[in-house]
């Protein structure tokens, strides 16, 4: 079985994530271990990293931390670049203080110096950080939409990376179902799935894939956009997540949602249900004729352009 569960907010301390999904019955979460819009982050304190130990061992939820946006390792710019490595330091170093395994990070953007220049800066970067020596936290790098100039929405760019890797074992990859549609890899039909995942196991390993992310696209196939939202009432079809959810490749990984919610988490718990009504023998599967009991006095709130 998979570890379904969902991002969530450390609105209150760190620790207060565990407590959001415990509430939500989550089997695995992920979160930010700070502010995901600014560079800067006050050091942890020994006090907060033994809260979040303590949380992580009462409450046994698996964990995945998820970058900030700003960090672009793809960056032709020096300045940029260097605040970016730097930044990728202290995530990895905080995830490492919490006990944290796995870190997503979108591969970054080249802003017009080209793919090869822009995949050899994220390798020069990684190569920089695994040469610190602790690998008790994996970066993930997360498929991205293709927006603008950013990396990550063609397998071969993947491939690139790692071949430039000293150590190529220690990254994986974190499969995001709203960017791969936006990138044009069709998985919404049983045959367009298998072969993305042909295709990926052939040129980067299917090994490689430590966590997805179950989110809808407002956008369509191929249409370059990242803009989440909820499961079915989309361009993905509830045949994508069913895909994912019931593949025995997978069992055992976090699959966490990243769709739109308030404060409440409200949208959240109605998510959770779909995925679980997806999931093989399921007593009650959902359908999209049946989608919407599952949101009365819900209200499906929009998601944003990442």
């Amino acid at each position: 079985m998979p570890l379904i569960g969902a991002h969530c907010s450390t609105a209150g301390g760190l620790w207060t994530a565990f407590d959001r999904g415990e509430q939500l019955g989550c089997e695995a979460i992920q979160l930010f271990t700070k502010s995901n819009r600014r560079w800067q982050a006050p050091a942890l304190k020994e006090e907060e990293i033994a809260r979040f130990r303590q949380r992580a061992a009462e409450t046994a939820l698996p964990v995945v931390a998820h970058a900030s946006y700003l960090i672009n390792l793809a960056s032709p710019d020096d300045g940029i670049w260097h605040k970016s490595l730097a930044g990728y330091f202290d995530e990895m170093d905080r995830c490492r203080a919490l006990g944290i395994p796995y870190l997503v990070m979108h591969p970054g953007a080249h802003t017009g110096s080209g793919y090869e220049a822009g995949i050899a800066r994220v390798a020069d970067a990684i190569n920089r950080e695994h040469a610190r020596g602790d690998d008790s936290t994996m970066l993930l790098l997360e498929i991205t939409a293709g927006t603008g100039t950013s990396l990550g929405f063609e397998l071969e760019h993947f491939a690139d990376i790692l071949v430039q890797l000293s150590e190529p074992d220690r990254i994986g990859i974190c499969f995001d179902t709203c960017h791969a549609l936006g990138a044009g890899w069709e998985i919404n039909t049983r045959q367009g799935y298998e072969a993305v995942m042909k295709a990926f196991d052939e040129r980067v390993g299917l090994h490689r894939i430590r966590c997805f992310h179950l989110n809808d696209s407002q956008h369509v196939l191929g249409s370059r956009r990242d803009r989440h939202t909820h499961l079915g009432r989309g361009h993905c079809t509830l045949e994508t997540f069913r895909h994912i959810l019931n593949d025995p490749r997978f069992a055992g990984l976090p699959m966490l949602l990243e769709t739109p919610k308030n404060d409440d988490m409200a949208q959240d718990v109605v998510n959770l249900k779909v995925l679980r009504a997806l999931l093989d023998g399921c007593a009650e599967p959902v359908t999209l004729e049946t989608l919407d009991s599952f949101w009365e006095g819900v209200d499906p709130i929009d998601g944003k352009d990442e």
